[in-house]
């Protein structure tokens, strides 16, 4: 991999069409209000202007592939249902009987075939048709010609993952997806599965968290312990509607560490993953990359699998996209991350970060779980068992991992210092790329 002057990688003399760069987009050099971080004006014009406009992504497809599967979705003030009709389609409603308001569901999933009313028993068919009044002969007509049906939601399914819309206007998931739509689709998400799932209250700004996961330039000061691995020269794509994509070289060491042409540990470990024995390797870490990657395709070979759709980069490195306005997905062939940052309903300072594994799962020897999802060994792979959600509380250590961890860690410190009189907003350079282009698009919602 060769880099350009601004320390971007860059994918020479690849010709595969996934590498192929976005055209250059400039964002401009201003400096942002840091009032954007925790002014409670500021939460509620994105709420208003931005969260109930656009397509939020509510979660995997794995989570109601049958008839009569559903998922809650959750954010700001708002609940959602999500579930899968008789049909094969989707419905989704606001988690909200038409009665009273009582919420219908308070579990994140499950599978049912139609939906009762905790409170007064009224029951709802799958597409929110309301089915059952309790002592309906005690209600005038007058009354209930009101509307008893349950409230939907635009709902679509793009690449495995699932959106819901609170708005008519909303542009078809495909366009608001553009560009990125097809690059998410080479990796086949509808056929993993769910094997791990946390959320988590963090005493920050959402913001802040897009922000912290949306650049690598903090790897070597604020995750040491992945120099050695990962290298913060990345390359970065801009795309319309607030999209971005980034690739993040592993197998490689970052910029700042000291030896970049010694085998050290990580990169080891990285090289014995895709099967590649360390003790006898000859290349250096600048080689490492395509030996992991040559690897890959070789072991994928020998155990019938379709990587030929992958380009070398694809194989090697964490193939990052942006989902405008909250999300971000992690790609590698085996296995996904999905991240989704949700504001808090009412504090500008707290926001709720939920992340999800997903994993293909393939019942042939020497294929497993990449070493970078650090996945314990009590772990089920195999999809067949849907993990529960592990909720950890404010202030709590959140159980990511020793990565995200730290983040968890950092991330209050800097929202206290945005809160400060002496912070005048981000200065953003261009390894925060992703970061400035979020940002522009979030402030012309905030605009219109």
């Amino acid at each position: 991999m060769n880099y350009d002057p601004r320390g971007w990688a860059v994918h020479e003399g690849s010709t595969h069409p996934f590498d192929a760069p976005a055209p250059h987009v400039d964002n401009g050099t201003e400096r942002p209000d840091p009032r954007r971080y925790t002014a409670a004006d500021v939460a509620a014009a994105e709420w208003e202007k931005l969260f109930t406009r656009t397509w939020l992504l509510a979660g995997p497809v794995s989570d109601v592939r049958e008839a009569g599967d559903w998922m809650r979705f959750d954010i700001g003030v708002e609940s959602f249902i999500v579930v899968r009709k008789e049909d094969g389609g989707l419905a989704a409603h606001y988690n909200v009987c038409s009665h009273r308001g009582s919420q219908l569901v308070r579990d994140d999933f499950g599978s049912q075939g139609r939906f009762t009313c905790p409170f007064h028993s009224w029951q709802f068919d799958l597409d929110g048709t309301n089915i059952h009044v309790t002592d309906a002969e005690t209600f005038r007509p007058e009354v209930l010609c009101h509307g008893t049906d349950l409230t939907p939601v635009r709902v679509d399914e793009a690449a495995g993952l699932v959106f819901i819309s609170m708005s008519d206007d909303v542009p078809p998931l495909a366009d608001y997806l553009g560009e990125v739509l097809p690059m998410l689709e080479t990796y086949q998400i509808d056929k993993m599965n769910v094997v791990q799932h946390r959320r988590s209250e963090w005493a920050a700004n959402w913001k802040g968290g897009i922000d912290a996961s949306y650049e690598s330039y903090h790897l070597h000061a604020i995750h040491p312990q992945t120099m050695g691995m990962l290298d913060d020269r990345t390359h970065i794509d801009l795309y319309p509607n607030g999209m971005s994509r980034q690739f993040v070289p592993f197998g490689q060491p970052n910029s700042h560490f000291p030896d970049q042409e010694g085998i050290n540990p990580g990169i080891a470990a990285m090289l014995g993953d895709a099967g590649v024995d360390p003790a006898t390797f000859q290349g250096t870490a600048r080689e490492s990359r395509a030996a992991i990657a040559m690897a890959k395709r070789d072991r994928a070979a020998r155990l019938g699998l379709d990587y030929e759709r992958f380009s070398d980069a694809q194989l090697t490195d964490s193939t990052i996209f942006g989902i405008f306005p909250n999300a971000q997905i992690g790609c590698h062939p085996e296995a996904v991350f999905l991240h989704r940052f949700k504001p808090h309903p009412t504090d500008p300072n707290r926001f709720t970060y939920e992340t999800n594994i997903l994993y293909r799962h393939v019942d042939v020897p020497g294929y497993g779980a990449p070493l970078w999802m650090g996945l314990a060994s009590d772990v089920d792979l195999t999809g067949e068992t849907r993990p529960e959600v592990v909720h950890t509380g404010l202030g709590e250590p959140p159980g990511m991992g020793e990565v995200l961890d730290q983040d968890a860690e950092l991330l209050p410190v800097v929202q206290a210092g945005a809160r400060s009189r002496g912070f005048k907003g981000p200065l953003w350079g261009e390894q925060e790329a992703r970061l400035r282009h979020f940002h522009t698009h979030l402030d012309k919602w905030l605009a219109a």
